[in-house]
């Protein structure tokens, strides 16, 4: 059973529709754009141009010291939710790592539902990382529904 506190989640209603909040969501090459934390730099060339279940897509990252990630679409409802799964791109402690960083959207009255979530609950660093990180990702995420917010929003 998870911990509440292995399991953070933030959501904002956004007026676009939740398919063109999709689409950014669905295009790693869009995700240093709402990366509210400043860690994501780029996508690598060969991520695809949209993400399905089961597709891979490598990141390079930065937080104090340059890193790499593969991620692994581990979820995916076309428009309404999808969920990666984060590791090391240099393989090294990648058993350690279970963490999920996942979307979910739902249609309301006047646009779109966007929770976030960070799902730390079958992730080997969970202690450390639910000490360390757990109130920071919260504001990180809120900033991420920010600027995915008013990326749509000038898109629409």
């Amino acid at each position: 059973m998870a911990n509440h506190r292995d399991i953070v989640s933030v959501e904002r209603v956004m007026r676009a529709p939740a398919a063109a909040i999709f689409e950014v969501l669905a295009d790693p090459r869009r995700h240093p754009e709402i990366d509210g934390s400043g860690t994501v730099r780029h996508a690598r060339p060969d991520a695809p141009a949209r993400l399905s279940l089961g597709a891979t897509f490598a990141m390079d990252m930065r937080r104090g010291f340059r890193y790499g990630m593969i991620n692994t679409v581990t979820e995916f409802d076309d428009g309404r939710r999808i969920a990666w799964s984060p590791k090391p791109a240099n393989g090294r402690g990648a058993r350690f790592f279970g963490r999920i960083w996942r979307y979910e959207l739902e249609p309301v009255d006047g646009g779109t539902r966007v929770r976030e979530t960070w799902d730390i609950s079958s992730d080997g660093l969970r202690f450390f990382l639910r000490h360390l990180y757990a109130s920071r990702f919260r504001q990180d995420m809120t900033k991420s529904l920010e600027r995915l917010d008013n990326l749509v929003a000038t898109q629409s």
